[in-house]
């Protein structure tokens, strides 16, 4: 089932069966050199696990990014609730996998979460964060619309977070 849909891409839940294609990415140690380290098979299963859990509680979590050519997965993208400086707050983060990078499919994806976020969900405030050094997503929340919210410290490194209100 299609939750969101942009002009190239379409959204919908995470499923087991996606494992072998999300570890294209977050198994990948270049794709996740922002995090402590690439995941592992039973990390990729625990993750598709938790976003079926948000979709319950929250109704909302980490999509499957699917190209419409070619019905092809691409990564993750959505809308998750990340504790940012003690706060629990909606978050859009993505992954995409790297032969995909540099197309504007992170910035489509993110964009289609935003307006899903305002228009769906009712949030008049979106978040999202990064390590001060992954300059690639800093780039699409700013494509999005997002400005420098804050500073604060995650896993003992610094952490930018952008924020957009809806408008």
């Amino acid at each position: 089932m299609k939750i969101i849909e942009t002009e190239r891409l379409y959204l919908r839940e995470l499923v087991l069966d996606d494992k072998e294609e999300l570890s294209k990415v977050l198994s990948d140690s270049e794709s996740m050199r922002h995090y402590p380290e690439p995941f592992s098979e039973e990390k990729v299963e625990n993750w598709i696990l938790w976003n079926t859990d948000s979709y319950q509680k929250y109704h909302h979590g980490l999509w499957a990014v699917i190209l419409k050519d070619g019905d092809q997965f691409i990564g993750d993208c959505g809308i998750t609730m990340q504790n940012i400086d003690n706060e629990l707050l909606p978050e859009i983060g993505f992954h995409i996998i790297k032969d995909y990078w540099n197309n504007g499919y992170a910035t489509e994806a993110a964009l289609g979460c935003k307006q899903y976020a305002f228009d769906v969900l009712g949030y008049s405030k979106i978040f999202s964060y990064t390590t001060l050094d992954n300059i690639s997503s800093q780039r699409v929340a700013r494509n999005i619309g997002m400005q420098t919210y804050k500073m604060f410290e995650k896993n003992g490194e610094k952490q930018i977070v952008q924020v957009v209100n809806k408008d």
